[in-house]
């Protein structure tokens, strides 16, 4: 885990200055007459500075608020620096339109997430108005309510939606824009994670239970801190979050710092790891085939990605390819990637933090994500949708 030092600036208060009043004029004697100095009593405090005390002088705040480069006089400099982020370049703006540029905004950002969710939540959670439960139950039919046929099942269409419509992008983006086919893709995707994650949760124990390691503290504080740490390799690139939600134009980056030096694809580590850990507290083999699913899919999208990386920058990814490995550290010991010395200055950086704050929240959100999940096994199937209603039957 991750600890943040902040210093506190030690700024001792200005006296006021007073200007001299009209007509006074300072004599001759007054100015020459000066009063002895004060003894200096003061501790021996390096001198305060804007960016903060003793502490800042190890891990300064401004770090958070502006990223640093870190030497990058090895690198090839071909791709981007990963992470980094300007507060002082982030604006709120109007909602809809700044200066006659749209998308840039925060306020847009916010609006267009609670757009995409609240039709996620109307078009699919909420079994009333949704169809995420008609998805299912027909699913369920299909395998003859056979668990491990039905993640299965899940295993083989996520995957087919989520990295095919990824593969369309260079070709359908043409024709829809980028944004829209990111609309589009999320459109597909996010409804199934949602029912396959839900789920999961709900029948992690099925089948045959090797072991149960939920009432073990020390199994359960090795998985967490495993899953922890999962998280800041399966989200490395999401640096943009305004191109996340398509408010800004989203584009296929070529990172070249950051995690990206340890391994080139920290997605598919970070599923190793999450996978490992969620497995270690329950082994069941219906837990077993879901995590061997969910690795699978990462690495099939090692090769993905790289085919898809190679297509949009040629040569410039070839280099980026030559210096990074897939597997943890390869590369560093093999000498083709250096650190540099002051590498910190790559990972200290805002949007990690941010996966740290989001990770925590949803590790307290477990228990209702488990009654959540226990909520829509028990509820069973509503028919139809909110479509039906407005279409008419």
């Amino acid at each position: 885990m991750l600890c943040h030092l902040a210093g506190l600036a030690l700024v001792p208060p200005r006296a006021p200055t007073l200007a001299p009043r009209r007509g006074w004029q300072r004599s001759a004697v007054a100015s020459s007459v000066r009063p002895p100095p004060l003894p200096d009593d003061r501790p021996g405090l390096p001198p305060p500075t804007e960016e903060g005390g003793v502490l800042a002088q190890i891990l300064p705040i401004s770090l958070l608020l502006e990223s640093q480069e870190a030497d990058r006089a090895g690198d090839l400099a071909v791709g981007e620096d990963a992470g980094a982020f300007a507060w002082r370049n982030e604006r709120w703006g109007q909602v809809i339109e700044d200066g006659g540029e749209v998308g840039r905004d925060w306020l847009t950002f916010f609006a267009a997430v609670g757009t995409i969710m609240s039709a996620l939540v109307v078009l699919w959670i909420y079994s009333p108005t949704g169809y995420g439960d008609d998805f299912l139950a027909a699913l369920e039919a299909a395998c003859g309510g056979n668990s491990h046929l039905v993640t299965l099942a899940f295993g083989i269409l996520f995957p087919l939606v989520h990295s095919g419509l990824a593969g369309l992008r260079p070709y359908a983006s043409r024709v829809t824009g980028e944004r829209l086919w990111r609309v589009l893709f999320a459109s597909c995707s996010l409804p199934l994670a949602y029912s396959w994650i839900v789920y999961f949760i709900s029948h992690a124990h099925d089948g045959v239970v090797w072991w149960n390691g939920e009432a073990s503290p020390v199994a359960h504080a090795v998985a967490w801190c495993a899953s922890f740490s999962s998280f800041f390799l399966l989200y490395p690139s999401v640096f943009n979050l305004k191109e996340v939600a398509a408010v800004e134009k989203p584009r296929l980056h070529l990172w070249e710092t950051g995690v990206i030096r340890i391994t080139r694809h920290p997605q598919m580590v970070g599923q190793l790891l999450w996978s490992a850990a969620h497995l270690s507290m329950v082994g069941s083999s219906f837990t077993a085939l879901t995590m061997a699913l969910l690795v699978g899919h990462h690495l099939f999208a090692v090769w993905h990605g790289d085919r898809r990386l190679e297509a949009e920058h040629g040569d410039a990814f070839r280099a980026v390819k030559e210096r990074t490995s897939v597997w943890p550290f390869l590369a560093i010991l093999d000498g083709r990637q250096t650190l540099p010395p002051d590498y910190y200055k790559e990972l200290v950086r805002a949007p990690y933090v941010l996966i740290a704050a989001g990770t925590l929240a949803a590790y307290k959100a477990h228990p209702y994500m488990q009654a959540g999940a226990a909520l829509v096994r028990n509820t069973g199937l509503v028919p139809g949708g909110v479509l039906d209603g407005l279409l008419g039957e």
